[in-house]
């Protein structure tokens, strides 16, 4: 049976990903680099999760160099990681891909095997039922095991939701969820207005996690939509100082009227701006 010969572009992948692997084989080696050789899978998480947010930037960057760029350095983190497993002769990079193509497979009998699914809710769905076939064989005792720990805080708790809506707990249309919201809120009130800081700091937590409900019935993630918020809150205090600046002020000497007129003026900047990258979208 004859085999079909690779073409030059799969053999330049294959090759740049074996140099990749020979290359951070060498840094770890005898004669390597000394900061290299030191790290473990533990020292590394930081790195892992940074290179994670910074490709995160520059794809919300829309800028392909930088993706690149940004994409190398988590699968830097990838190769690195199966390097200290294979040097204590646990696992390697061909396990590791080896593993995550079995899991795609597996996960994709429409596309592998014989099953028939015409759209993408069907997908979303059979992936779920083989994710959860797969992990009762982990041991795992409730429907909410397998979120992250690491995993930023609303990220974590729209996961907890989801896995909770897929049984049956959840609320039935979005104006209870936001009735949840303000009913949440006058709770905040309420431990304000009696100075209670424990209760204060649980109902701004219940608070918290009623918004991220209200995000996820509206098919965003609140994750992202406070980012894009964070965003434009430096977009507009950015354009503040420099307005300040042009005039010699600075920010703490003025008062808080010539403040808000020029935070007034940023969001109208900022509104035109978001209009036409969302036009460009």
């Amino acid at each position: 049976m004859k085999t079909k010969k690779k073409t030059k572009k799969q053999n330049k992948i294959g090759n740049w990903v074996l140099n990749l692997e020979g290359v951070m084989s060498r840094l770890r080696g005898e004669g390597g680099c000394p900061w290299d050789r030191e790290q473990t899978h533990e020292t590394l998480k930081k790195y892992l999760i940074e290179e994670a947010y910074e490709l995160v930037d520059v794809i919300d960057e829309r800028n392909d160099r930088h993706i690149v760029e940004e994409l190398g350095d988590v699968l830097l983190q990838v190769v690195f990681h199966s390097q200290i497993a294979k040097e204590g002769k646990r696992f390697d990079l061909q396990e590791v891909a080896r593993i995550c193509c079995e899991k795609l497979m597996r996960r994709h009998p429409h596309v592998f095997g014989d099953k028939k699914i015409s759209d993408a809710q069907g997908v979303i769905k059979q992936w779920e039922e083989i994710k959860k076939e797969e992990k009762s064989s982990l041991g795992r005792k409730s429907a909410l095991d397998g979120v992250p720990r690491h995993l930023p805080a609303l990220s974590q708790a729209e996961k907890i939701q989801k896995k909770a809506s897929k049984i049956g707990f959840d609320w039935p249309e979005v104006d209870a969820v936001v009735s949840k919201v303000d009913e949440e809120l006058e709770e905040v009130k309420e431990g304000l207005k009696l100075g209670n800081k424990n209760m204060i700091r649980e109902e701004i937590g219940d608070l918290l996690f009623a918004v991220v409900n209200l995000s996820r019935f509206q098919g965003e993630s609140a994750e992202e939509l406070l980012r894009d918020t964070v965003k434009k809150f430096y977009f507009r205090f950015q354009f503040m100082e420099e307005e300040l600046e042009k005039k010699g002020k600075r920010a703490e000497e003025c008062s808080l009227e010539e403040l808000d007129k020029l935070w007034e003026k940023a969001k109208l900047l900022n509104k035109g701006k978001t209009r036409k990258l969302q036009k460009d979208r």
